[in-house]
């Protein structure tokens, strides 16, 4: 990935629902202006939910989903549609499409009050207006069009981008917490587990946001840190570190610099940054035969030494004494019942959603677990957390007793 591809977590999510054969995939194809979808006769043709990410305007860069009929049957039907309810965990705004000749039935009214209670805006668009005499005159969110023949869907576009809400304010990731031509130091580290020939996502970001803030940015391995250090002629106001580096780092940075990591900067940017630190805390708290729930974001090809699947377990028995049972998901998937776990620890969450964040997090928040990310369990079992979150002062009087 370059700098300049915008990330799948920063995207617009429109989702497309309806039943079968409403002419979904059809109205994505008419959309996006590309055949995404692919377009039959046949019910239930969209068998798994569709992605595609581009740069669609008015809107700019969008991930687009096509799901599976909502009306789907028998018990591969049953799991269609339970994919297609994970959908409405990540997108921003759905697009509800509906057969002008056959109307709204049961299957779309219980589709709207799945919008509702996901709190989804959506939008109503009647499909196959070319079947009609005329087209009638719609309601508020409501559009007519017909896929086949292009009718009204530029207005569906910039109806769209009218109800997807901007941010009231602009999220950043630290830029805010130092001062323009202030010197920071980013270390990390280039094992077998960096990726080949790039930086992964989240330290890319970190730059980028940095560079906007007029900062003085070093980018250096470990091994090169103390002299990074002494080489500049003005400390620097900040160190942000790879989260398995920690203690190593933590070791060499002198106490009067601050010290942080991407993990954590990264969980303020998600939302989740007050919780994940409320979570480490409840690690002192583990038992002998606590399930423990590992979450990535992303799929990838684990290795043996995997940070989530190897080492924060690892970390984690060291630390606590217990004999803790871990599980581990990743991807899209994420139980809703966490009722079985005395803990969850989240990856940082870099290629989902703010939605969809929040939403894991409000899962947990309800069924009263604890959740926190990867970097702020490493940092606090090695002892690094009440330093590592001086820079978030509400934070850090929850060390006050530690």
């Amino acid at each position: 990935m370059s700098l300049n591809d915008t990330p799948s977590g920063e995207r617009t999510h429109i989702g497309f629902f309806g039943r079968r054969n409403a002419g979904k995939s059809s109205l994505v194809n008419a959309f996006t202006g590309q055949d995404l979808s692919v377009v039959s006769d046949v019910q239930g043709t969209t068998t798994d939910p569709v992605r595609k990410a581009m740069e669609l305007l008015p809107l700019g860069p969008v991930v687009i989903i096509d799901t599976p009929g909502f009306d789907d049957e028998g018990m591969l039907g049953e799991l269609r549609v339970k994919k297609t309810k994970q959908v409405l965990n990540r997108i921003d705004i759905a697009i509800l499409v509906v057969d002008c000749e056959e109307g709204i039935k049961a299957c779309e009214e219980e589709l709207i009050a799945l919008f509702k209670e996901k709190e989804v805006p959506y939008l109503t668009v009647y499909n196959k207006a070319d079947l009609l005499g005329s087209i009638p005159a719609a309601g508020e969110n409501e559009i007519y069009v017909s896929a086949l023949n292009k009718t009204n869907i530029w207005e569906l576009k910039e109806m769209t981008a009218r109800i997807v809400k901007a941010p009231v304010e602009t999220l950043q990731l630290v830029g805010d917490f130092v001062e323009p031509k202030e010197n920071v130091i980013l270390v990390i580290p280039i094992d077998k587990a960096a990726p080949k020939g790039r930086l992964i996502l989240p330290q890319q970001m970190v730059i980028r946001d940095l560079l906007e803030a007029n900062v003085c940015v070093s980018v250096v391995k470990e091994t090169e840190l103390t002299d990074a250090i002494n080489g500049l002629k003005k400390k620097p106001g900040l160190v942000i570190t790879d989260s398995q580096i920690f203690k190593a780092v933590d070791r060499d940075v002198p106490e009067d610099i601050d010290l942080t990591s991407f993990s954590i900067i990264l969980a303020r940017y998600k939302g989740l940054l007050n919780d994940a630190v409320k979570g480490a805390l409840a690690i002192d708290k583990l038992k002998d035969g606590d399930k423990v729930l590992i979450c990535e974001g992303c799929s990838h090809h684990r290795q043996c030494d995997d940070i989530g699947t190897y080492k924060i377990p690892k970390w984690l028995r060291e630390y606590t004494g217990k004999e803790l049972v871990f599980e581990a998901t990743s991807g899209r998937e994420y139980p809703e019942d966490l009722s079985e776990y005395a803990l969850v620890i989240h990856c940082g969450a870099c290629m989902l959603t703010e939605k969809e964040m929040k939403y894991r997090i409000k899962c947990a928040n309800d069924q009263n677990v604890p959740i926190t990310n990867y970097g702020i369990t490493i940092a606090y079992v090695q002892g690094i957390l009440k330093r590592a979150v001086k820079i978030f002062p509400y934070l850090y009087e929850l060390f006050e007793d530690k």
